[in-house]
């Protein structure tokens, strides 16, 4: 298991992300979906991992994250002509931002209150209230400079994956952040 076995992973890889760009970008936002979860799990004190958690975490990532980013990035490349220049990596950046962003955190929100904790819908809603301003002004402070670096200096292929990488600690943050905030909740009461 040397270096030309890591290469020959590497290739093969990079062969299935030109042969199936769309499995391979899905597969790959479940995957750090669910390796960030695990890692947050533990990092947050969870002794046993919850695998259920994991697993729905992963099909979010690989059913809606990484086939909404592929598509997405593949349509502002055709409508913005490929072009790489100042005015249109800030306009990409902007349109992610205000559209597929709080998009991403509003329904991720919805996922995992109603599908992995099965709360109450009307519990959800609430939560969302007061929770999804934050979450998405905390995002719009550093996924903009994802965003530029993203469009302009990575190549269409591996949008997904940069973004995917940048989730994977995202994810993380969120549930670390999370933790806190119930554990004040808890301390207060």
């Amino acid at each position: 298991m040397g270096s030309s076995s890591k290469k020959t992973t590497l290739q093969r890889y990079l062969a299935q992300l030109q042969q199936h760009p769309l499995r391979t970008k899905a597969i790959t936002a479940g995957v750090l979906s669910g390796v960030s979860d695990v890692v947050s799990q533990k990092l947050s004190g969870i002794q046993k991992i919850q695998l259920r958690r994991v697993l729905l975490k992963m099909i979010f990532a690989g059913g809606f994250l990484g086939p909404a980013g592929h598509f997405f990035h593949t349509y502002l490349d055709k409508f913005f002509k490929g072009k790489k220049d100042t005015k249109t990596v800030a306009k990409k950046v902007v349109l992610e931002q205000l559209t597929l962003s709080p998009l991403n955190h509003l329904l991720f929100m919805v996922y995992f209150g109603v599908v992995i904790e099965r709360t109450p819908w009307n519990l959800v809603r609430e939560r969302i209230k007061k929770t999804y301003p934050t979450v998405q002004l905390t995002a719009w402070t550093f996924f903009p400079v994802v965003g530029w670096i993203n469009y302009k200096y990575v190549p269409l292929h591996f949008r997904v994956i940069l973004h995917s990488l940048v989730a994977f600690f995202w994810g993380i943050f969120l549930t670390l952040r999370a933790r806190s905030m119930t554990l004040a909740l808890a301390k207060a009461k």
